[in-house]
Formats: C-alpha cells, sequence, structure tokens
C-alpha cells in the first residue's frame, strides 16, 4: 500500500498521518494502512445461529458480540479465523447489517509488539485497508475492539 512519511519503519514520525480525529463513523483508509505483522494463525470456522436475543461467537480467540435487537431474525452465522502474517476473521453472510452495532474483539497476542495504538480494519479479501474503526485497545490484554455494522473481512492495524 501507499507509505505515509514515517510510516515505512523508520524512526520517529506518526504512523498513517492524523492518529487523534477518528470520529464514530471511521476514518479514510489511507490515514492507516500498517496491518499489525504476527505469527500465523490457524484457520477456523465456526458457524452458529443467532436470532433476535443476541449472542456471541468465539472464533479461535476473535469474539463477536451481538446485541439483542441487532437483527431481526435468526441468521445462521459463519465466523472464519483466516490464515496468514495478519489476525484477519471473515464474517458472513456477506453485506448482513445490524440494526444496532456488534462488538468485534480481536486478539494479538500473536503479534509483535506495536506501542502504537491498534485499530480494527474492514478490509478486501487482499487485506487492502477500506475503512478504519474507532477501537480500543488493551495493551495488557493484546484485544482491541471495535463496533461493526455489517459482515465482510476484518484484520487488525495500526
Amino acid at each position: 500500500g501507499d507509505t505515509v512519511d514515517g510510516a515505512d519503519g523508520g524512526a520517529g514520525g506518526i504512523v498513517g498521518g492524523v492518529v487523534n480525529t477518528l470520529d464514530w463513523a471511521g476514518t479514510l483508509a489511507g490515514e492507516i494502512t500498517n496491518l499489525l505483522t504476527c505469527s500465523e494463525q490457524r484457520y477456523v470456522a465456526v458457524t452458529q445461529t443467532i436470532g433476535p436475543e443476541g449472542g456471541e461467537i468465539k472464533v479461535g480467540e476473535h469474539i463477536l458480540e451481538i446485541p439483542a435487537k441487532a437483527l431481526s431474525k435468526r441468521v445462521k452465522i459463519r465466523a472464519e479465523q483466516m490464515r496468514g502474517s495478519a489476525n484477519s476473521v471473515r464474517f458472513s453472510p456477506e453485506g448482513l447489517t445490524f440494526k444496532r452495532a456488534a462488538r468485534l474483539t480481536m486478539s494479538y497476542q500473536n503479534c509483535l509488539v506495536v506501542l502504537l495504538p491498534k485499530r480494527i480494519v474492514y478490509t478486501t479479501e487482499n487485506l487492502e485497508v477500506l475503512e478504519v474503526f474507532r477501537s480500543l485497545d488493551l495493551l495488557k490484554k493484546k484485544t482491541v475492539t471495535a463496533p461493526i455494522k455489517h459482515f465482510s473481512r476484518y484484520a487488525i492495524a495500526y
């Protein structure tokens, strides 16, 4: 992807440019382009039916919490922990949207230590960043959490 001054791994600089102007809708994808580098996670797939009462799906070390009233009917949801050097998950059916935001918590215990704030990003299947979400990075727990409104593929970036 594109590199921003200071985002090429050199000392100093602010990775991804403006970091403090995130809003609830996320930011422009160009602002944060570096996916967190991790040891390869194994492929895991889980299928679970969730209805209007809400529920939780755990896939590998990642958890999706769907609140009550987010879905109007029961939906068979497939969650996949994808292989690769970036921690990535895919949820289907593709394009499923929620009336209330679901909460995705991704673990980065198997990743290189980066002290900059981690964010959950919405990506293409080629892991190109499309949208960056306002995220809560818990460094001690090595997890990052963000609200998501639709199903697709997600990864951790900084």
